[in-house]
């Protein structure tokens, strides 16, 4: 395809089937494709979920910056997220696999390290993919329990957080088990819950308060409860809770294999909930930051989600408590989703032989056509993330900057690796024209800043109770998936040919 004055989301003449195209990249129809470009977009949008990731890390965003860190970070990174979302569907677009950007590597990188660069996108992706998920329900389980806490007096400790998190797993795990369907509809059903959730709250946080912060609040007050001195470090701090927002939308690559004209839909499904989420997150953080009512009293809030206290002050304890549900199903429905895509993850590099016992977690239930047993891996992997709360109190902003960086890693490598492929790149239907390479560079230049950035400390004194354990865990991944390269995987990963298509054959 030489048009490089093509605009972005174009379409080229049909081309091959999607079992045709799957058969070029060298894989087998095994799982069943059954999802609309609409349920693709769904998990994506699901993911991010802007009632789970902006709220699960308000705690965060009014000790690290305030409300101008928060509002502004979002705008900024929101911005910076589309650049590195609109490099990643034009690759899903040539390569639509489950396998995702680990394979994309492959076929970008120069033959001799293609498998090398591979594998290592492939072990930050599951990284940041088991991170992600822990993250989302270790949020739910923060807010449910401040839900008990005001309807029963049930007390929030560590212990029972962490056991709720684990129900809240097992709940993901059990629905995940079930036909592809079952997930699809409640993914869609999730897309309006979320949207209409949004308009609900944000609307009666503009409607029933008496008392409302003023702009210059909003927009400009700054605040610093971090023990650090330098303010533009704490600013930079602060961009967390936009950023982990935005992480999962890789999810309608991996979802690919079950998606309908996956070529376009899949790319589309990336780009669509990125924007889509940047509206939606800006509109319910200036709802609840205009509605803040006594800014200490609520950081200090007994329930431990000050967004959940936000919504008692300013609406009255029934609406407050009524609402927070709705904070709490899109939670839920984040989680289920996130589990959704990491196990097709896990399916697909386990069926590449890249993780221990990969046979077992690359088996598809012959009655559900689901990667049973990668379900299951996924959750517990999260749970085992999520465990360190129960010593270190700053362990959830560690797990989220586990997320953050292990999926960003694994979002950029095959960017980078378009970028210096340059015009040799075969393009999908889908694509950037000639935009391309400048779009690419952005990316890889910001995720390279925020890999570093959140890997810092966040909390002053550092103690081994706030401690950011994130590279010590990204480092552990990294020096197991670097020996056991060296050691064995170095000759046999990826080195088979694409099995041949059915006009070759």
């Amino acid at each position: 395809m030489a048009d490089d004055a093509r605009v972005t989301g174009q379409r080229a003449a049909p081309g091959p089937s999607d079992e045709e195209r799957l058969a070029q990249l060298g894989y087998t129809q095994a799982l069943a494709r059954r999802m609309s470009a609409f349920s693709n977009y769904a998990v994506s949008f699901t993911i991010i979920s802007v009632l789970s990731g902006c709220l699960t890390l308000y705690l965060f965003g009014m000790t690290t910056g305030g409300p101008a860190v928060i509002t502004w970070g979002w705008v900024a990174v929101g911005l910076m997220t589309l650049f590195v979302g609109l490099s990643m569907a034009e690759i899903c677009s040539a390569y639509p696999t489950s396998a995702g950007l680990y394979f994309w590597a492959h076929r970008l990188a120069p033959a001799r390290s293609a498998a090398a660069w591979a594998w290592f996108t492939g072990w930050f992706n599951v990284l940041g993919q088991v991170a992600v998920t822990a993250g989302i329900d270790f949020g739910a389980a923060s807010f449910l329990g401040a839900y008990l806490n005001l309807e029963t007096g049930f007390r929030v400790t560590p212990g029972r957080t962490v056991a709720l998190f684990a129900a809240i797993l097992v709940l993901h795990g059990l629905l995940n088990t079930f036909n592809v369907r079952i997930v699809a509809y409640l993914n869609g059903v999730s897309v309006w819950w979320h949207v209409l959730g949004v308009a609900l709250i944000t609307g009666a946080l503009a409607l029933v308060p008496d008392h409302h912060q003023p702009a210059s609040f909003v927009f400009t007050r700054f605040v610093n409860e971090t023990g650090w001195g330098s303010g533009p470090y704490v600013v930079l701090l602060g961009l967390l809770m936009a950023q982990y927002t935005f992480t999962g939308y890789d999810a309608s690559a991996h979802m690919t294999e079950e998606t309908r004209d996956a070529a376009t839909a899949g790319p589309k499904g990336i780009v669509r909930s990125i924007w889509t989420s940047w509206i939606a997150g800006f509109v319910l953080l200036l709802g609840f930051t205009f509605a803040i009512q006594s800014y200490d009293t609520e950081l200090a809030s007994p329930t431990g989600a000050p967004p959940a206290q936000i919504l008692l002050d300013a609406l009255g304890a029934t609406a407050g408590k009524l609402l927070l549900l709705v904070v709490i199903g899109a939670q839920l429905f984040c989680g289920m989703a996130s589990v959704t895509a990491n196990s097709r993850m896990i399916y697909a590099f386990s069926r590449d032989g890249a993780l221990p016992f990969s046979r077992l977690w690359h088996t598809v239930s012959p009655r559900t056509h689901t990667p049973v047993a990668a379900v299951w891996l996924a959750a517990l992997g999260a749970l085992a993330l999520g465990l360190p709360y129960l010593i270190n109190t700053t362990a959830y902003a560690a797990v989220t900057s586990i997320a953050v960086i292990g999926l960003y890693i694994a979002y950029v490598i095959p960017t980078f690796l378009r970028v210096r492929k340059g015009a040799a790149f075969e393009r999908g239907p889908w694509h950037l024209g000639r935009w391309s390479g400048a779009v690419g560079v952005v990316s890889v230049t910001w995720v390279l800043v925020i890999t570093v950035l959140f890997m810092l400390p966040q909390v002053s004194p550092v103690t081994w109770k706030t401690f950011n354990y994130a590279p010590v865990a990204v480092l552990a991944v990294l020096g197991f998936a670097a020996a056991w390269w060296l050691a064995s995987a170095r000759h046999w990963f990826l080195a088979r040919p694409p099995a041949p298509t059915p006009a070759e054959k």
